[in-house]
């Protein structure tokens, strides 16, 4: 794959394509060493994005004055 930094879609699309890869058992093991090492390194790039993406998720509810307050998204309504 290229050098280029990957989206999120992109990367799930090739971590697809590579298990299917590996699920066929028909790759030298060096090949399938690679595809899986491949793998792993995107799946840690996806859990990172998904981690970047949870701490930008806010949740708005009404204030005291109706007006609409931004809290992190795992916080408790009081």
């Amino acid at each position: 794959m290229s050098s280029k930094k990957m989206s999120f879609e992109e990367s799930l699309n090739r971590l697809d394509e590579i298990v299917r890869h590996l699920e066929k058992g028909d790759l030298p093991l060096s090949d399938s060493l690679s595809l899986f090492e491949e793998g792993t390194a995107l799946l840690s790039a996806c859990s990172k994005m998904l981690d970047e993406a949870e701490q930008k998720v806010m949740k708005l509810r009404k204030g005291p004055d109706r007006t609409p307050v931004e809290l992190p998204f795992d916080e408790e309504e009081t």
